[in-house]
């Protein structure tokens, strides 16, 4: 008998606005807190969500992306250190200009960070992500960090890690991965949610 082609979804949040965030500056393991526009955002991408069956929500232990599920209404997310953001060592709260200003063109994804983690690592850590998700036996939701969901959703793809600098990712919004036919696939990507007034 033929295997049968999944059909399940994974639906990605990354978490919403922090001061940081909003500066561009590179928030690894530094413990930043939504702001209050990301709260708002939190709260939008809840109503996006709502009503929507997950038989596993999964979350960072990092309070912005922790927060933002819990106020999107996900009370019983699972805690997963595996989707913590990229450990950016020596450049952690740095922006992208100012390393450039030391090492011109630099890239995360070519070049890696003095003191962090290595793509290598990132790439496994979302790999055993990955095979919790597609054990899942339904839908999921994931809530966590821009740079390591963009390493899972290459991943997902079959991608070397560093085809996540091909999948831009902003504060507060959506994405969804998924099958067709045997294939893995991107569904929607970095879909923003409107905040009420």
């Amino acid at each position: 008998m033929a295997a049968q082609t999944p059909t399940h979804e994974v639906v990605l949040v990354r978490h919403a606005e922090t001061e940081w965030s909003l500066a561009g500056r590179h928030t690894g393991r530094t413990d930043v807190p939504l702001s209050e526009a990301g709260r708002l955002r939190a709260l939008a991408l809840g109503r996006a969500l709502a009503g929507r069956p997950f038989s596993l929500v999964l979350t960072s232990p990092l309070s912005r992306a922790a927060e933002t599920c819990r106020l999107a209404g996900f009370e019983a997310a699972r805690q997963r250190d595996d989707l913590l953001e990229w450990d950016y060592g020596d450049y952690e709260g740095r922006t992208t200009a100012e390393i450039r200003g030391e090492r011109p063109g630099w890239s995360i994804w070519d070049e890696g960070v003095p003191g962090g983690e290595t793509i290598a690592e990132v790439a496994a850590r979302v790999d055993r992500i990955i095979g919790e998700l597609r054990s899942a036996g339904g839908d999921a939701v994931v809530f966590a960090h821009g740079h390591v969901l963009r390493v899972l959703a290459a991943r997902w793809l079959g991608l070397e890690p560093s085809g996540g600098k091909l999948f831009a990712l902003g504060p507060g919004t959506i994405s969804t991965l998924g099958y067709e036919h045997d294939y893995a696939v991107l569904r929607s990507w970095n879909q923003p949610c409107l905040v009420r007034p």
